[in-house]
């Protein structure tokens, strides 16, 4: 056994490891600028969309745009360390240098160990990011959109204009609107209000408002200055009209601020609670959050498998069933993520079997290039009929 270990460690520190290793780690690094450009800067630009469509202020934009990175880095490292090991092998093989490797003995195995350090040191990171920062980035992500869609809606304003809030019931208007520096003050000038109670509708004119928080409740209300409030159908017997100094309009109440405050999704619970907690929907996003590190080292052999070509084969052909083989590997574990919270899957076999499918599939690839399947089917008396020779 420590002879072993010696041996890996001695090759581990040879020239050609070393070699090996930064070729790995500079198409890494580029592979994940490049794959890392295109996602981020296109969730950049759908983030802005829906910023501008939502009135979301700049400073909680950035910080939404910074959550959906911290949940997208960890599926773009794993992808972006597949190709690389693909293509490190790959020109290995295309520039002779891996044939010239293994007349020295050094075989695929040797390949897997030398990038073993890059691989594992991804591991964790990926470990640590779907454990701890992915969970978080998302509950706090999940807690932004909420106060987004149930308090600010009414923090930013367009004078000038009519708005609908909560899905039509009310319709604002307010000729003016200055905005103070804290979130939660804002003052408008000359108002208009429509809403709905119960069919019934109700119409608020007011010169002044002013957007604030109650520090006791924590709700937040609208104060209305120097108006007058009418209630029912115009021309009605039955109006009610109210004039009024100062009138105060409930916006969000403080027992959605408390919900916000304690707000548990599943995918933003820690992983801690969902060990805690059971359940389907509990063992899937456990399995999920454990399977992508998986994924990084079952990824790793298969693109020591998928890297060795001919030097007269086809260039890009590995590195498409590479994108190919990810991409079907993460749908299943997808489906299967789906499949344990309806019930369909037992969570024991879960993502596990998922894992063990690919696994499977690897060795049989790996024995199929050394002929060895060829050898099992040839010993089995009915692919072997001879046919017998009489003298």
């Amino acid at each position: 056994m420590q002879t072993k270990l010696l041996s890996v460690l001695k090759y581990q520190n040879s020239r050609i490891a070393r070699y090996i290793r930064s070729n790995l780690l500079t198409l890494f690094f580029a592979i994940f600028f490049i794959i890392g450009l295109v996602v981020f800067g296109n969730r950049l630009v759908l983030t802005f969309q829906e910023s501008f469509q939502r009135g979301i202020p700049l400073q909680e934009l950035m910080h939404l745009v910074s959550f959906n990175m911290i949940r997208d880095v960890s599926l773009i490292l794993t992808l972006s360390l597949f190709l690389a090991i693909i293509l490190t092998i790959s020109q290995l093989y295309k520039n002779s240098e891996a044939i010239v490797m293994n007349s020295m003995g050094l075989s695929d195995k040797n390949f897997i160990v030398f990038i073993q350090p890059p691989v594992l040191l991804t591991f964790l990171i990926v470990f640590f990011l779907t454990i701890y920062a992915v969970p978080w980035a998302k509950q706090q992500k999940n807690i932004m959109e909420e106060e987004t869609k149930n308090a600010s809606e009414f923090s930013f304003i367009t004078e000038g204009e009519f708005e609908e809030f909560k899905q039509g019931n009310i319709v604002f208007y307010a000729s003016e609107s200055k905005t103070l520096d804290t979130v939660s003050d804002q003052n408008m000038e000359e108002i208009f209000i429509y809403a709905s109670n119960k069919g019934e509708p109700i119409i608020v004119l007011a010169s002044e408002a002013k957007k604030y928080i109650d520090p006791s409740s924590n709700s937040i209300y609208l104060r209305l200055k120097e108006g007058i409030r009418y209630q029912g159908i115009p021309g009605d017997e039955n109006i009610n009209i109210l004039n009024f100094d100062f009138y105060d309009l409930e916006i969000v109440s403080g027992e959605v601020q408390k919900k916000l405050a304690v707000y548990t999704k599943i995918e933003g619970k820690s992983t801690i609670d969902l060990i805690k907690e059971g359940g389907a929907y509990a063992n899937a996003e456990l399995q999920w959050r454990l399977s992508q590190p998986i994924m990084i080292l079952i990824l790793s052999f298969f693109g020591v498998f998928l890297g060795k070509a001919s030097p007269r084969g086809s260039k890009g052909i590995n590195l498409l069933i590479g994108v190919i083989v990810f991409m079907l590997y993460n749908n299943a574990l997808l489906v299967a993520k789906r499949a344990i919270e309806l019930g369909q899957i037992d969570p024991v076999i879960g993502l596990w079997g998922i894992h063990l499918l690919v696994l499977m599939l690897l060795v049989l690839l790996y024995q199929f290039r050394k002929g060895r399947i060829a050898k099992y089917i040839d010993r089995i008396s009915i692919f072997n009929i001879k046919k017998e020779s009489h003298v």
